[in-house]
C-alpha cells in the first residue's frame, strides 16, 4: 500500500514523524514498551534532530510469574529493555507509575466482564484510559506537549484545523482497532512516527540504528495474564477480590433442552465452536448467547450465533456525530475485515445494522468504524 503524502509520519527514510514543534523546542515523549516497534519510533524521533525523553509505564506487578521473564509488554524484562535503549539514544530515561490506574481501568474491567458472559479487550481499554490521557499529562509536568508512540497507524491534519486517524500503511499490522477510543481532541498531540512503515522496515530501521532490543520477539499474550491462561487468572483475580464466580452449569439449545455441560461461563464466548465438549455431534454448533442469571451456554447453528444489528454502547466519535443515518465499514475484531454497515447514533450509543451480511459478535468486543481508512468512532458491543 502507497503511503499517504499528507501523512504526518510519511518522510524520507530515516527521518521521524514531524511534529508541530521545531528540533531544539520542547521536548517530546516517546513511549516506550521495551519492544522494538516503540524503541525504533524514538530513535526515528532522535536521528530527526528532536529533544526525546524516553518514558515508560510500570503498569502491574509480574514478579514470581512467566511475565516477568518477557514477552509480555511493560513488564520486568520490558522496563530493562526500554532502559537499555534510552542509554544507547543517549536520551533521558523515566519510569512512571500507573500500577493501581492500571489495575482498577484494565485488570479489573477485564474481570468484571468475563464473570459477567461479555468478551473484553483490554488493549484498547488500556489505550483508552492509561496510555494517552495519564501520559500526556506527565508528559507535560516534564514540559513536554506531545507523546509518540510506536503503534502502527497515522494521525493527519484535516482542512479545519483538527486531526483523524487512519489506519497504518501495514494492513497486517495496522493498530487503529485499538485506538478508537482515544479523546478527539488529544490527537494532535500524538505521533506514530512508523505508521507510514511496515514491519519489514521497522526490523530493518532498528538493526541499522543498533538498537539494543532490534532482535527482540513481539509480544503476542495479554500483558498481566501469566502463560497465557486467562481462565485462572479470571479466577484467581476473582477470589482475591472476593467476588463469586459461576461454577459449572448446563450447556442448552434454543427450546432450552440439555445437551451438556459447561465448566462456568467465563471459559467461552458468544461464537465459540471449540471446547463445548462434543455437544453437537457431527454437526458444529456455536455459543448463540450466554446467560449468566441462569447460568446457561445457550448453543446452536452458526447462523443463529450471527447477527445483522448491533446495538452499541459508550461510543467515542473521532468524526462530527451524525445527525442521519450513515454508511460505514464495521470492523468487530482486530483480525477481521470491516463490513458495510449503517450506523445511526442514538445517545451515548449507536445501532449498527450491516447492509448485506451477518457477523459473529460477542458482548463486550469493541466495534470500531471505518470511513475508508478514517477511523470515524467505535464502541462496545452488547446483549
Amino acid at each position: 500500500m502507497a503511503a499517504d503524502p499528507t501523512s504526518r509520519t510519511n518522510r524520507p527514510r530515516g527521518s521521524a514523524a514531524q511534529p508541530s514543534l521545531r528540533t531544539g523546542e520542547r521536548p517530546i515523549v516517546a513511549a516506550l514498551s521495551g519492544g522494538v516497534d516503540s524503541a525504533t519510533a524514538a530513535a526515528m524521533l532522535v536521528e530527526a534532530g528532536h529533544r526525546v525523553v524516553g518514558m515508560t509505564m510500570r503498569l502491574y506487578d509480574a514478579s514470581g510469574t512467566s511475565a516477568s521473564a518477557g514477552g509480555r509488554c511493560c513488564g520486568p524484562r520490558d522496563i530493562e529493555d526500554a532502559r537499555r535503549v534510552c542509554h544507547h539514544l543517549g536520551i533521558p530515561f523515566y519510569v512512571v507509575e500507573f500500577e493501581t490506574q492500571f489495575r482498577r481501568d484494565v485488570i479489573e474491567d477485564f474481570v468484571d466482564a468475563y464473570l459477567a458472559g461479555e468478551t473484553p479487550n483490554p488493549c484498547v481499554k488500556c489505550n483508552q484510559h492509561i496510555k494517552f490521557t495519564p501520559l500526556l499529562k506527565r508528559a507535560r509536568a516534564i514540559g513536554a506537549d506531545c507523546v509518540a508512540t510506536g503503534h502502527y497507524a497515522r494521525i493527519e491534519p484535516t482542512e479545519n484545523g483538527t486531526y483523524r486517524l487512519k489506519r497504518g500503511v501495514d494492513a497486517g499490522k495496522d493498530q487503529s482497532y485499538f485506538l478508537f477510543s482515544m479523546p478527539r481532541d488529544e490527537l494532535g498531540s500524538v505521533l506514530f512516527p512508523i505508521g507510514a512503515l511496515d514491519k519489514a522496515e521497522v526490523r530493518e530501521r532498528a538493526l541499522a540504528f543498533g538498537l539494543p532490543n532490534a532482535g527482540k520477539p513481539e509480544s503476542q499474550e495479554i500483558c498481566f495474564v501469566p502463560d497465557g491462561d486467562y481462565t485462572a487468572f479470571v479466577e484467581s483475580n476473582a477470589l482475591t477480590r472476593k467476588l463469586s464466580v459461576v461454577g459449572a452449569g448446563d450447556i442448552v439449545d434454543a427450546e432450552g433442552n440439555v445437551v451438556g455441560r459447561h465448566r462456568g461461563i467465563h471459559h467461552y464466548t458468544v461464537g465459540q465452536r471449540r471446547g463445548l465438549g462434543g455437544v453437537g455431534g457431527q454437526t458444529p454448533v456455536y455459543v448463540v448467547r450466554i446467560d449468566r442469571q441462569a447460568n446457561q451456554i445457550v448453543v446452536g447453528p452458526k447462523a443463529s450465533a450471527e447477527r445483522q444489528v448491533l446495538h452499541i454502547r459508550d461510543v467515542r466519535w473521532l468524526s462530527d456525530v451524525p445527525e442521519q443515518p450513515t454508511r460505514v465499514a464495521v470492523q468487530v475484531r482486530h483480525r477481521t475485515r470491516p463490513i458495510a454497515a449503517d450506523v445511526v447514533a442514538l445517545g451515548t450509543g449507536a445501532q449498527v445494522t450491516f447492509v448485506d451480511e451477518h457477523v459473529l459478535a460477542a458482548p463486550g468486543q469493541a466495534a470500531v468504524f471505518y470511513d475508508r481508512d478514517t477511523v470515524v468512532g467505535g464502541g462496545w458491543i452488547t446483549a
